[in-house]
């Protein structure tokens, strides 16, 4: 009898690989609205045996949860000012991604919904929240976005503009609309990135 010879160390590697390609191979389909789509037909783009995708996510339910916290930690990791950005700007980069979340998010959440019912989804929302609220700050203590608006009441904004029906393309300059009517004046005057 041999023994299997594979380190822990590299099977873990592979594992978590497996599992970043499920998500991804996952994301990808709900991103094309592809709703519908299977356990087999998801191990089968991901290049993985449905083994493989049981042993990381036992059902359906469990590898929605995983993709929508997956998400929303992303969202939540993006909430940083980088090199040389101003507040204001890394605010207004960081509502925007929140903006372009909302269609996978929607498509992920009503599946979840469908399964455990509103009671049974975990709220990601204070999260989200939490991380963006020193964004906020900075760019009201730097007089780039106004003062007078909580980040709760930027959020509600942001997704009622979401649920209205229409292409990217409709939808672009209404977006746009409210950041810039977010930003002062003055930061109103910056070049866009």
């Amino acid at each position: 009898m041999t023994r299997d010879k594979t380190s822990f160390p590299t099977r873990r590697a592979a594992a978590e690989r497996n599992r970043e390609q499920i998500l991804v191979a996952a994301r990808a389909a709900f991103a094309a609205g592809d709703t519908g789509i299977s356990m087999a037909e998801i191990a089968r783009r991901a290049g993985v045996g449905m083994a493989t995708l049981y042993r990381n996510f036992p059902g359906r339910w469990e590898l929605l949860e995983a993709l929508y916290a997956d998400e929303v930690d992303a969202i939540c990791d993006a909430a940083v000012i980088g090199d040389g950005q101003s507040p204001g700007a890394a605010l207004i980069a960081w509502l925007r991604l929140q903006f372009d979340f909302i269609p996978n998010k929607r498509l992920i959440v009503s599946e979840l919904l469908e399964h455990t019912g509103q009671d049974g989804l975990p709220s990601r929302r204070g999260q989200a929240l939490e991380a963006g609220r020193p964004l906020l700050a900075a760019a009201q203590e730097g007089h780039e976005v106004r003062d007078d608006l909580t980040l709760e009441q930027i959020f509600d904004m942001i997704v009622a503009i979401a649920k209205i029906h229409g292409s990217p393309d409709y939808l672009e300059p209404i977006i746009q609309t409210m950041l810039d009517g977010l930003c002062l004046p003055a930061a109103r005057r910056a070049p866009r990135t």
